[in-house]
């Protein structure tokens, strides 16, 4: 290789570099980076213990929200919510979550082939509206130790509706409080 030709190259690579190094210089002057004094996203976790001294929110009953919920909008909060671990129909398959077809009036752990923990196996009775309405609030506070990655249902008329359409998922619907 020539001479000149090195020289060339050389001369380029250098070039390259001086730009690239004067560009960054520029741009730090131009942009200016700081620190943010609060974070720009909150992210509450469910499954923290409340605070000491800190009271916990007490649950709504659900008898009187029942009488106004909806079937269809619980239906719809099932699709979104629930259908990616649990199926609806009757004689599904279990999922990630048991089949939840009939489950109003059920005993708790009683689906077939369903591996359940044991806080939930430990949970005496069938699931009543009001057992249902504690689990869909909170499951893990309902029943410490479940797998259920579930964060809970925290608005109560959603919490109606849901249970409402789960109620209609049975051949005979247990009567409402």
């Amino acid at each position: 290789m020539d001479n000149l030709e090195f020289n060339k190259a050389a001369a380029a690579v250098l070039t390259a570099g001086i730009v690239f190094m004067v560009s960054g210089v520029i741009a730090s002057m131009v942009v200016k980076p700081h620190p943010l004094h609060q974070t720009v996203l909150k992210i509450e976790t469910g499954g923290s213990a409340p605070a000491a001294g800190a009271k916990a929110e007490p649950l709504a009953p659900i008898a009187p929200l029942l009488a106004s919920a909806d079937v269809a909008a619980g239906e719809a909060i099932a699709k979104k919510q629930c259908a990616s671990c649990h199926s609806f129909n009757d004689g599904g398959k279990n999922g990630v979550g048991p089949n939840i077809y009939g489950v109003i009036g059920r005993k708790h752990a009683a689906a077939a082939g369903f591996n359940y923990s044991d806080a939930v196996k430990g949970k005496p009775g069938p699931w009543s509206y009001e057992e249902m309405n504690a689990w869909l609030k909170n499951p893990k506070a309902y029943a410490p130790g479940t797998r259920m990655a579930y964060a809970g249902l925290n608005n109560d008329k959603q919490r109606a509706d849901l249970i409402l359409y789960l109620r209609s998922l049975a051949a005979s619907p247990v009567a409402l409080p």
